[in-house]
């Protein structure tokens, strides 16, 4: 007769000790950079109002945009919009079921990373 031994569950996580899969990553910063998308989208409104006004007011916002902190800011939204842009279209395809598989969820996962980084240095480097 064989007893079962239930196991001992933690009683508390430490979150810098769980290693997840790259396909949790990626969704995790799926949701990180689609807050900070929505929290700085008046921001980027009143950058582009700002940029619209008037010949004067497009010169004055050139000036503000070309600081080095504007531009590291500027690329990093720009990375975030490219990562939320596609980590969305992975998710719409694995509820489509298309790359739902474990080896597939993974590639997916590491294209969307590659892809948004890569991206955003290509372009970040032409408006540099």
């Amino acid at each position: 007769m064989s007893s079962i031994v239930p196991k001992s569950r933690p009683k508390h996580l430490n979150l810098l000790q769980i290693r997840l899969p790259m396909p949790g990553i990626v969704s995790i910063l799926h949701r990180i950079s689609g807050a900070i998308l929505f929290l700085l989208l008046p921001l980027l409104l009143c950058l582009f109002q700002w940029s619209l006004d008037s010949p004067a007011s497009f010169a004055e916002f050139r000036s503000y945009v070309s600081q080095p902190i504007v531009k590291f800011v500027l690329i990093g939204l720009l990375w975030g919009y490219l990562h939320h842009l596609f980590a969305g279209v992975r998710h719409v395809l694995l509820d489509l079921h298309i790359g739902a598989e474990l080896v597939g969820s993974r590639v997916s996962s590491y294209l969307v990373f590659v892809l948004a980084i890569v991206l955003t240095l290509i372009v970040g480097g032409r408006l540099w």
